[in-house]
């Protein structure tokens, strides 16, 4: 029996009137995921835990089958494992975002872009390299990272500081949780020295002068210690292999212990190598049993608050990440059995460009046909009717590999 999971990241969303009323996923053209509902199962999952914040980095722990009330430290320790950091007991990661910030005559600071306008690897790494060596050291460490997503190690003291994702103040006064950081001397002296050297840095006269939008400082946020995680072998004796191209489900694919594929192109955003992670995808499951494959693109555009953008990442996921892999699996060697889930963490509505804790809707479709179908196509409103709401990753997982619970 193979077994598949495809998330398209951020996908679900509210009914919006820019969309007659409809949702992104209701508005794309999702041929390939409608007939798999039709022929599958749909229920919804409780990916986000109640109390927790909701985000990609719980909301995939939940979707490999993790509780992560039990195991979750942070978002940037497990980013850290992707890179291969190993945290010492004194060290804490940060998530280090590359942003666009903007002093108003008030002195409010506002939170432009919380990605720099989606900077480039290649610029970005420029950027966080030279910020190392002008003022890194054996208290703070910048690691580069991919386009705007970067991680800070510290050994300094800085008991209590709370920060926040910058993607929930997109457009709003972040001043407030600004000052924080400024609290600890330390740590003043390292983010206004990061945001004199980067604003007169060379990359970023390059973007004024193509009028795009300056990464002119550094956003620190989703901080942990390293955490202790049963793999996916020791927890249902499953192993397999993981594709994404982002630094944080590669490194909960590492604690999980699948193997990561990288693949070549693949960005993170609409213009991502759709075909090479179906391809790459298909070639794990010729000798593995289960493929983990997440695709960014949905989210971003959710977080630039983009309806065309969103439509067409949700569009793409299906007809080039979806489709391909489930033709695949059909032409793969006679009585080859599979399991195909597809789903979304969780949602990122444009209408307030950032995260909620709604259970998802999942369909699971299997090539025996055992379970009854739908009938329904793929949608937030059709997950709704399903009576079966299951409450987290151990059962979402049970329920996948058809294990007593």
């Amino acid at each position: 029996m193979k077994y598949i999971i495809l998330v398209g990241d951020g996908m679900g969303d509210l009914p919006l009137p820019e969309l007659e009323g409809r949702t992104p996923l209701e508005a794309a053209n999702t041929s390939v995921m409608d007939h798999l509902c039709r022929h599958g199962e749909l229920f919804r999952l409780q990916t986000i835990p109640t109390g927790m914040q909701p985000g990609s980095d719980i909301a995939n722990l939940s979707l490999l089958g993790y509780e992560p009330q039990h195991f979750y430290t942070g978002r940037a320790p497990l980013e850290a494992a992707s890179m291969g950091i190993n945290l010492t007991e004194d060290e804490t990661a940060y998530r280090c975002n590359l942003v666009t910030l903007e002093k108003n005559d008030d002195s409010s600071l506002i939170m432009v872009d919380f990605s720099a306008g989606l900077i480039p690897t290649a610029e970005s790494n420029i950027l966080i390299k030279d910020l190392q060596e002008e003022i890194g050291s054996d208290r703070f460490h910048f690691y580069p990272g991919i386009s705007y997503r970067h991680l800070m190690v510290s050994r300094a003291s800085l008991p209590e500081l709370e920060t926040v994702p910058p993607h929930d103040y997109i457009g709003k006064n972040v001043s407030e949780f600004w000052e924080r950081y400024l609290q600890y001397p330390e740590l003043q002296l390292l983010l206004q020295g990061a945001g004199r050297f980067l604003g007169e840095h060379q990359v970023n006269k390059q973007r004024t002068g193509r009028g795009l939008p300056v990464a002119n400082g550094v956003w620190l946020w989703g901080e942990g210690k390293a955490p202790t995680i049963p793999t996916l072998k020791e927890q249902f004796g499953l192993q397999g292999s993981l594709i994404s191209a982002v630094d944080l489900l590669k490194g909960i694919g590492s604690y999980g212990g699948l193997d990561i594929i990288d693949v070549a192109g693949a960005t993170g955003d609409i213009h991502t190598n759709y075909a090479g992670k179906a391809a790459a995808a298909l070639k794990a499951l010729a000798e593995q049993d289960f493929v983990f494959v997440h695709v960014e693109a949905p989210d971003e555009s959710g977080h630039q608050g983009s309806i065309p953008d969103k439509v067409r990442a949700i569009e793409d996921f299906d007809s080039k990440i979806v489709k391909p892999i489930f033709e695949g699996l059909q032409s793969m060697e006679s009585g080859t059995d599979f399991r195909l889930v597809v789903c979304m963490d969780h949602f990122t509505p444009i209408s307030i460009r950032t995260h909620t804790d709604n259970p998802v809707p999942v369909l699971l479709y299997d090539s025996r046909q055992q379970e009854p179908a739908s009938g329904l196509s793929y949608s937030e409103a059709n997950g709704e009717k399903s009576d079966t709401v299951l409450s987290g990753g151990k059962a979402f997982f049970n329920k996948l590999l058809q294990k007593e619970r």
